[in-house]
């Protein structure tokens, strides 16, 4: 047997009962949460809309809740930090609000898999003005598209952050992340929502997807082609073996792929004539590169790197990132999902968390690709140790822990919302017709011959439709204009102020001692 089978296969609930039982009520009462939720803005007929980010909505560089992501097609709707799951939500309702009134007849697409896609350099990347801080942002996506193309990067997700209101380790936060990195197989089956895909999403590209209608391609079983070989990978990045067992290992592994250069991206160049083409030739330009399913994070200060601020400060919170967009609920979560991820992620936190091996980082790999890709296939089965397991049945384990985690939050915040959104999830497990992936096929089936775009542009109207029917108090509308003048106002100030040429900036933030403390 091999090292990592024996403390894996271990179940840790009574260690975790332990641990949850030393947990004060204010802690439990003070869970911290924040949202980003990434949507591409489409025209009425379900095309990828190539028009401006909107004045309207604010500067993409300063705006604190709207933003863009990779393209300037692709919205980012970012809630503050919330110690409730409703009052995240209402957030993230208000700014869906704020934006619908100022795009017209866009929509914001639905679903994580793009929408109707034109040739890959016809997809705009996001642009957010002429400072050396907003020069950076658009360079470092345009090395993106040199690494990966831009159609891989229109993918879009939820983004879940997550910390305790106390004062925790950064050994505390390593072991929730090596926890999760375990068991988030199972948080692709119960909340996975991309099992097809438009098929120009992978034009001239090889794949093993099957063809379901026309304009539509698939896998039967899937949960989250997102997640998947399809969605955000990086055969260059798959040479990372980073570890998880402590900050000064992670930020060293991170570290090394920050600064030395690697050959193909030393082909593409730094520059071509005046125009840039990248951040920098290592393997990663800069640490948000770097694809993983979480991530420990801390607020950077302006101009700080982000591996500074880890390795100075610790670790702040989680960045939950494969989180799919649900379809079906037109802000893309639902309360029980939020309370799902607490639960989740507490149990993350309160179980045992050895230390991670080679041989464990590659099972944890694979199991997450056989989810992403035959998540609901019956009798399929998962690495663990030196054995295999059936996922339903290491599922039912980590949901019975999650029982007393979940009955804890209900007594410390009264109700019985957790344990019903348990009770959901263990409920799913046992029935994968009812996961958000196969209902996605369903309703496709029934209702849209079988057409992925049909499904989410019907959807995409639907929910913009409920966004606009909902009040939107002037306060609420007035703090959103104001917003969105102040952050066009701070983008100038800060154009006007810079004296520094881009080059001298980009060759000091990228400065080997600018990562270190």
């Amino acid at each position: 047997m091999s090292s990592v089978a024996t403390p894996i296969a271990a179940r840790p609930a009574a260690h975790c009962q332990e641990r949850l039982k030393a947990l004060p009520r204010e802690v439990l009462q003070g869970l911290r949460r924040g949202i980003e939720k990434e949507s591409l803005r489409v025209r009425p007929d379900g095309t990828l809309a190539t028009s401006p980010h909107s004045l309207r909505l604010g500067s993409a560089l300063k705006h604190p809740h709207i933003t863009t992501d990779f393209s300037e097609s692709q919205l980012e709707l970012i809630t503050g930090v919330h110690t409730g799951a409703e009052a995240c939500l209402k957030e993230l309702t208000e700014i869906h609000q704020a934006v619908y009134r100022a795009i017209g007849d866009e929509l914001l697409w639905c679903a994580s898999m793009p929408c109707r896609l034109p040739a890959d350099d016809a997809i705009p990347i996001g642009r957010y003005g002429s400072s050396n801080v907003g020069r950076a942002k658009t360079v470092y996506r345009t090395g993106l598209s040199h690494r990966y193309g831009r159609r891989m990067q229109t993918i879009s997700g939820i983004h879940y952050n997550f910390s305790l209101p106390d004062a925790r380790s950064n050994d505390d936060y390593f072991a929730l992340i090596r926890n999760f990195r375990r068991h988030s197989w199972l948080l692709l089956y119960l909340f996975g929502a991309s099992p097809a895909v438009c098929s120009s999403f992978v034009a001239g590209r090889e794949h093993e997807l099957e063809r379901l209608s026309d304009d539509t391609l698939y896998l039967p079983y899937a949960t989250s082609l997102r997640m998947g070989r399809l969605g955000y990978q990086s055969d260059a990045q798959a040479s990372l073996a980073v570890s998880y067992n402590d900050l000064k290992s992670y930020a060293a592994s991170l570290e090394e792929a920050l600064t030395k250069p690697y050959p193909a991206y030393e082909t593409i160049g730094i520059r071509q004539g005046d125009e840039y083409r990248q951040l920098a030739t290592s393997l990663l330009q800069i640490e948000n590169e770097f694809y993983g399913t979480i991530r420990p994070k801390r607020v950077i200060r302006p101009g700080e790197r982000a591996l500074h601020a880890l390795r100075d400060r610790g670790v702040e919170y989680v960045e939950v990132r494969l989180m799919d967009l649900d379809p079906f609920v037109p802000i893309a979560i639902t309360a029980g999902t939020v309370r799902f991820l607490d639960v989740f992620l507490l149990h993350c936190l309160l179980c045992d968390s050895p230390p991670d091996t080679p041989e464990e980082l590659a099972a944890i790999v694979g199991n997450k690709q056989r989810v992403a890709s035959r998540g609901r296939e019956p009798g399929l089965r998962l690495t663990r140790g030196s054995k295999e397991i059936e996922l339903a049945e290491w599922g039912g384990e980590v949901l019975a822990d999650c029982g007393p985690i979940a009955a804890a939050l209900d007594r410390a915040n009264g109700g019985t919302a957790y344990r019903e959104a348990l009770r959901a999830a263990v409920a799913a497990l046992a029935d994968p017709d009812s996961t958000p992936s196969a209902r996605v096929l369903q309703a496709m089936a029934r209702d849209h011959g079988n057409s992925y775009v049909g499904f989410v542009l019907a959807q995409s109207r639907a929910h913009r439709d409920t966004i606009l029917e909902l009040p939107l108090s002037s306060e609420v509308a007035e703090r959103f204009a104001r917003l969105a003048e102040e952050s066009i106002a701070e983008q100038r100030r800060i154009e006007a102020a810079d004296t520094v040429p881009f080059e001298t900036y980009r060759q000091r933030y990228l400065s080997p001692p600018s990562l270190n403390v």
